[in-house]
């Protein structure tokens, strides 16, 4: 899968007791130096010498480099200039800054008028609507992954009337940063490879379809994951359907499954509609293991690792996930070329929901994503890693993998039925992101089977979820040959593109290889190297380099990656070693296009 996961954009929880907001409740008290404030019968800065409490507590706070202070309700700002003074002294801490948040509409102009004639640089000031706006606004503010670490700095007692809406926020922060750099990880492992894949892929578009083109209509659609409840699901649920639905012609719904999955819908004889394909790395082969030259449409991430998309031979339909922001996606975009871009949900399952909810209006019901696993079962039956567990069990080695369930991390949960599960934190991610993503869609529907974790949709039973199937009205004529004949048997050859696909795609792929041709001819001395162009060159191949430690998943304030200058010789010497391996992936593009176009 692509581990990368988008950032927080909902927030439902309670911003914290409500004063009142009146501007009279504010009195301004004159003290020895500055002003004291009482809001609302509560005083919420020093009588006696304000500024002097708040400079004791800027003296204080420990400096750290890349470190981002949240100041929650800074009131005047008494302290602030010291701290900020105290940071640029130290030229290690220039990757350091200040966020100031304020809930209070009445405080927020207060602060307002203090903070504004502070460095803009190393300050800000946003009003606390909820922790997503404001790792938004940190983000369109300073980048991502311009911080490691998140401190509170308490200048004043204005924190306390919304302690609940700061706390909420400073934990959001720190969950924010931790994604950024987890996904910096992932990049740094796998952004080549990515890119490797889209190249490879490229040349299946001319015959392959956009995910825009697939339509289900109003039909009610399965989405099914592979977690340990997807056996409850087959063998139970639709053992009580009332209809034949082994076969894509037979039945009243759509069935999308996750490519994990397909080898146990495989072995009980059902044939989805749709198999999602979002692995970019060999290993997802297994999943289809056996399945070569079956007629199964496929949905397939255009980073997803070529040989799967090649497997199965029914109808292919692209979609994008844009791992990091490239200048390649606005070129293929630009191009006609870029299919539907999905946002980077890091789950192939949550990438199946996404999925199914675009291919239709009817609704949309969840089954086997359970974020959660037992001792004995990570997934369904059949799936690979079960089948090859199950297969290693012997006298001294049982079907219990306790090192696994019990490892360094997981922890004991409650499923949406009460059942006591295991899960991890990353699996927690992933059922939170479903919840951000997909929570409170009326579209949504998650099919209680007891393993699976609380996903924030309405939960059916069984009983209602045969309702909802049998809603369909009757079943669409056969459209798919029999299981026992021709089910199985290649399909025939996509027909012909027009030359105009043909052109597109190879002149994109020549463009490309022009750019890197020159940008090699620099970097080895065969033309001069003028440093505009150079900067061009380098903008414009980021895919050569947004992998790098020092690149990975940072962006700057207009939304590009941020890279070290044409001058950096070092970072010129790694870049050129990328220049030739993708050369010669473009050429080789180049030419299978004849052969497929």
């Amino acid at each position: 899968m692509i581990n990368l996961r988008t950032t927080s954009k909902k927030y439902s929880g309670n911003p914290g007791v409500q004063i009142n907001t009146s501007p009279e409740c504010i009195q301004e008290i004159p003290a020895r130096r500055g002003f004291s404030i009482s809001y609302g019968g509560k005083t919420l800065l020093s009588r006696i010498d304000p500024v002097a409490q708040g400079e004791k507590a800027a003296a204080g706070i420990t400096l750290k480099e890349r470190t981002l202070y949240l100041c929650p309700s800074p009131l005047y700002g008494y302290g602030l200039q010291l701290f900020l003074e105290r940071l640029r002294n130290d030229a290690e801490l220039k990757s350091s800054a200040v966020l100031c948040v304020e809930a209070d509409e009445n405080l927020f102009e207060i602060s307002r008028k203090a903070i504004g004639e502070c460095d803009v640089n190393k300050i800000a000031l946003t009003k606390a609507v909820c922790p997503e706006q404001v790792c938004t606004f940190v983000r369109d503010s300073w980048g991502e992954r311009a911080f490691r670490r998140v401190e509170v700095m308490r200048l004043s007692a204005g924190w306390q009337l919304f302690p609940e809406l700061y706390g909420n926020i400073e934990a959001a922060l720190k969950r924010e940063i931790a994604l950024e750099w987890g996904n910096a990880m992932t990049l740094i492992k796998l952004g080549r490879l990515y890119a490797r894949n889209l190249i490879r892929n490229l040349v299946l578009l001319g015959e392959s379809k956009n995910i825009t083109d697939l339509d289900f209509g109003s039909s009610p659609v399965l989405a099914l994951g592979a977690g340990p409840s997807l056996d409850f699901f087959l063998d139970k649920l639709f053992s009580a359907l009332e209809m034949k639905i082994k076969k894509p012609g037979e039945r009243r719904f759509k069935i999308i499954c996750v490519d994990s999955a397909l080898k146990a819908l495989h072995e009980r004889g059902i044939i989805p509609d749709l198999v999602v394909i979002l692995e970019s790395q060999h290993w997802n082969l297994k999943d289809f293991s056996g399945m070569k030259g079956l007629k199964i449409d496929a949905a397939i991430d255009l980073s997803a690792l070529p040989a799967s998309a090649r497997v199965l031979e029914g109808r292919r339909f692209f979609f994008a996930t844009a791992w990091t922001k490239l200048w390649l996606f606005t070129r293929l975009e630009e191009a006609g070329l870029l299919p539907k871009t999905f946002p980077p949900l890091g789950s192939v399952g949550l990438s199946a929901v996404a999925a199914a909810l675009s291919a239709g209006s009817g609704p949309v019901l969840v089954a086997g994503l359970d974020f959660s696993y037992t001792q004995d079962a990570y997934h369904a039956r059949s799936t690979p890693g079960q089948a090859e567990k199950e297969n290693r069990q012997n006298r001294l080695t049982g079907i219990i993998n306790a090192g696994a369930a019990f490892r360094e991390g997981s922890f004991s949960a409650l499923s949406e039925t009460g059942k006591p599960v295991r899960s991890d934190p990353a699996m927690r991610n992933y059922r939170d992101l479903f919840e951000q993503e997909f929570g409170g869609n009326p579209r949504l529907f998650n099919i209680a089977a007891g393993a699976g974790l609380y996903l924030g949709v309405k939960t059916l039973t069984a009983e209602e979820a045969l309702a909802v199937l049998n809603s369909a009205g009757t079943a669409a004529p056969p459209e798919e040959p029999s299981l026992s004949g021709e089910a199985f048997a290649s399909p025939k050859p996509p027909e012909e593109p027009g030359d105009a696909r043909k052109k597109q795609i190879t002149g994109f792929i020549r463009r490309e290889t022009e750019t890197l041709e020159e940008l090699k001819k620099m970097l080895s001395g065969e033309i001069p190297a003028e440093n505009a162009r150079m900067e061009e060159l380098l903008d414009n191949a980021d895919y050569l380099w947004a992998h790098f430690p020092d690149c990975a998943g940072t962006s700057n304030r207009d939304g590009g990656c941020i890279r070290p200058p044409c001058t950096d010789i070092g970072f010129l010497k790694r870049v050129r070693t990328e220049i030739d391996p993708f050369l010669k992936l473009w050429e080789m593009a180049l030419g299978e296009i004849p052969t497929r176009l």
